[in-house]
């Protein structure tokens, strides 16, 4: 058989093209931009926290969950490339409207509480930047994340995106100028240390919750989708012998993508650690406490650059997470679809964007902590994640969606692998 070549569970065997470096940078496209998303204000709290509390005892996390995350995603997009439509709609077409239902609700939930968190996180920076009313400049930033997202057109928005997660590497700096105990640090990311108590069960779903979130499964699928479409090419169901070529892409986009997402969470916990928890500071409360992991690197400019950080960061995550509840909700109403339309050929869609943004928006109202909520939708984030991969497995793996492209075992193996640990972390983390 050709090395290149993958047999489905279905028989099919595709013929992979061997990629070439510039063949690669080429097709990065919905996985680079669905990776750089999952490093948002929560992700970057997330592995704050990991790192000030645990020093490098939980750095191995991002090496464990990268080909778990990689397999998932995959299969999201994998869906949508073959079906040409998005996880719902399939939902919508062969199975019973309850569990179409039951999804979208726990996307839902996930997206809003995730919106609410880091919409907050991005207010509260420009106050740490400039002072003022943190609640004001929230509401100001999510208006403007929705006029983006409704005004902007698909294509430049889509490499405005991949300019901003240029952003994410600041910690990458910090780690190699905080005086980092590499033997420590290598230990920590090789040899997967826990100990079974309420803490570090928390860390770990917190991580697994902001590493593989449910709104990037909606998201990359969609954006499959809108490839299609923007390409003028027709779903791998009807043209099978583009196969190849398209999960090829899809393969080397989200290796890429979510390497690059990966990377900058371990060195976000690297960086942590050698700074805050090497000075005592277990516990993140502030802003400011989150802040001092730059200084290192950024001296008097620490809080700017913090906020730079955040505020990029958010900017790229909120509009990826208003849209994947809005490619959602629309799929469960068969509304007309997706950022390339103009605002007055999918209205019900642009309006779910806004409620959803608004939405997160108005939890920054409540007397929920900035810093907690941005760790706890994580952990949201980690308990809701089990069931919809579950669904999207059993989506993958049927002929009658996938024709002959289902799942090929290896990826078959790890995404319920992937499906298995996170049901498995959540069940932990509320028994122990």
């Amino acid at each position: 058989m050709d090395p290149n070549a993958t047999e489905t569970t279905s028989g099919i065997v595709e013929i992979e093209p061997p990629p070439s470096s510039a063949g690669i940078l080429e097709t990065l496209g919905p996985g680079l931009v669905t990776g750089a998303a999952d490093d948002d204000p929560s992700g970057i709290a997330t592995y704050s926290q990991v790192g000030a509390q645990f020093g490098y005892g939980l750095a191995w996390t991002m090496l464990f969950s990268f080909p778990l995350m990689v397999a998932i995603q995959a299969v999201a997009a994998r869906i949508g490339c073959v079906t040409g439509h998005g996880i719902a709609h399939n939902l919508r077409r062969h199975y019973p409207k309850w569990l179409l239902r039951g999804v979208i609700s726990l996307l839902l939930v996930a997206n809003v509480i995730n919106l609410g968190a880091d919409l907050g996180a991005m207010g509260a920076a420009v106050g740490l930047l400039i002072g003022g009313p943190e609640r004001l400049y929230t509401v100001l930033l999510g208006i403007v994340c929705i006029l983006l997202e409704t005004f902007m057109s698909y294509a430049r928005y889509s490499a405005a995106l991949k300019w901003a997660t240029l952003c994410l590497f600041t910690y990458v700096g910090v780690v190699f100028t905080a005086h980092v105990p590499w033997g420590t640090a290598l230990h920590g990311t090789f040899i997967p240390q826990f100990k079974f108590d309420a803490a570090h069960a928390m860390g770990l779903v917190a991580v697994l919750g902001t590493t593989i979130s449910p709104y990037l499964f909606f998201w990359q699928a969609g954006q499959e989708v809108e490839e299609l479409r923007r390409r003028h090419i027709k779903p791998l169901c009807i043209t099978p012998r583009n196969a190849g070529r398209e999960l090829s892409r899809i393969r080397n986009d989200t290796i890429f993508g979510m390497g690059v997402s990966n990377l900058v969470g371990l060195f976000i916990i690297f960086a942590t650690a050698a700074t805050l928890h090497a000075n005592g500071v277990t516990e993140i409360q502030t802003s400011a406490q989150a802040a001092e992991a730059l200084r290192p690197v950024a001296g008097v400019f620490t809080f700017a650059l913090f906020a730079i950080g955040i505020i990029s960061t958010g900017m790229l995550a909120v509009p990826v997470m208003a849209g994947s509840a809005a490619y959602g909700v629309s799929e469960l109403f068969a509304w007309r679809q997706g950022l390339d339309h103009k605002l007055r050929e999918a209205k019900a869609f642009y309006a779910t964007i806004a409620v959803a943004t608004l939405g997160g928006v108005a939890l920054n109202f409540t007397s929920i902590d900035p810093i907690k909520a941005l760790y706890w939708s994580a952990v949201i984030n980690g308990m809701l994640a089990a069931p919809l991969m579950a669904v999207m497995m059993v989506m993958a793996m049927n002929p009658h969606i996938m024709g002959r492209l289902t799942l090929p075992r290896p990826m078959l193996i790890v995404g319920w692998i992937a499906t298995f640990v996170m049901a498995l972390a959540t069940i932990g983390f509320l028994v122990i």
